[in-house]
């Protein structure tokens, strides 16, 4: 587990089979996510105060050579077919396409889309979607001319994570001021529905069977479980004393992996009952953690999508 100190410039690592932090090294001001390059050969620390990437080799666990010199990475995707690494440089308004071996830039991609900081792809790979939470809209882009499709307003609403359905339809949208999930039609590009979760609704991880969503309500100090299938709330799991934010679930599906941003710690949950298996101490606001390895033929990056 490779997790980012937020307000610092170091990234921890915790043995999963302890429970315990075995190692810890420098990246570069403020890293927010850990995030698995396209061929899921190498790790990236995005240090956005940084201005850089931190390679990190995942089979050695260590860093991997000198820091990549990128804008304001504050989180770090990958298109489908690999052609492009995507930097969201979120203080900048803006998507850079750019090399995803070298990162030299092909592209920036304006938006009018305050905060941009997630996204995910459509299922054929043509267009993605972004959450932009300070101005409180959607924006979608198509992938072959890097244009603006559009952009959809959600009024009232801060919207954060997002992922695609299994069935590849619908669009999850955690959305931290009105404590819950928009679930968006990818095609139309229109609102289908909400589920409420609980307050600051944040992030958001499909089970390794594809049946339900993870949502970790930060603010809310809980974990909501999503059934797929039915798009209903099957459970929600109580953890007082947390700050439930970025992370993934194990290979094998049995732990979901959290970061609790607000209480310097790392929480092993499992996804049986959702009780904490591990509280783990991380300094400095710890967010985007990193589950590493994960199966899958190739990475669309953040914390570990992998397809």
């Amino acid at each position: 587990m490779y997790v980012p100190e937020s307000l610092s410039d170091y990234v921890d690592v915790i043995d999963p089979a302890t429970y315990r932090v075995v190692d810890r090294y420098r990246t570069g001001a403020r890293p927010q996510h850990v995030v698995p390059a396209w061929d899921m050969r190498t790790l990236y620390a995005a240090n956005n105060l940084g201005n850089s990437l931190t390679p990190i080799d995942p089979n050695t666990g260590k860093v991997a050579g000198s820091n990549i010199a990128v804008d304001d990475p504050y989180n770090l995707y990958f298109t489908p077919r690999g052609t492009s690494a995507i930097v969201v440089a979120e203080h900048l308004d803006r998507l850079d396409f750019r090399d995803p071996h070298t990162f030299a830039l092909q592209q920036h991609v304006p938006v009018s889309c305050a905060g941009i900081d997630h996204l995910d792809f459509s299922a054929d790979g043509t267009y993605l979607i972004a959450t932009c939470e300070f101005a409180g809209r959607l924006v979608k882009i198509d992938l072959a001319t890097r244009k603006i499709i559009g952009y959809l307003d959600l009024p009232g609403s801060s919207p954060q994570d997002i992922k695609l359905e299994p069935a590849g339809r619908i669009f999850y949208v955690a959305d931290l001021r009105l404590g819950g999930v928009h679930l968006v039609d990818g095609a139309s590009f229109r609102p289908v529905g909400f589920i409420a979760t609980g307050d600051d609704a944040h992030g958001l991880y499909p089970s390794r069977d594809s049946r339900y969503l993870y949502v970790s309500n930060r603010r809310g100090a809980s974990v909501s479980v999503i059934d797929f299938a039915t798009r209903t709330l099957r459970a929600t799991w109580h953890l007082p004393g947390t700050s439930p934010d970025m992370g993934g679930v194990s290979d094998d599906g049995k732990v979901l992996w959290l970061s609790g941003r607000f209480h310097a710690a790392v929480y092993a949950i499992s996804t049986i009952d959702g009780h904490i298996i591990a509280n783990i101490h991380i300094p400095h606001r710890p967010h985007g953690l990193c589950v590493w390895p994960q199966p899958g033929r190739y990475s669309i990056g953040h914390t570990g999508i992998t397809r």
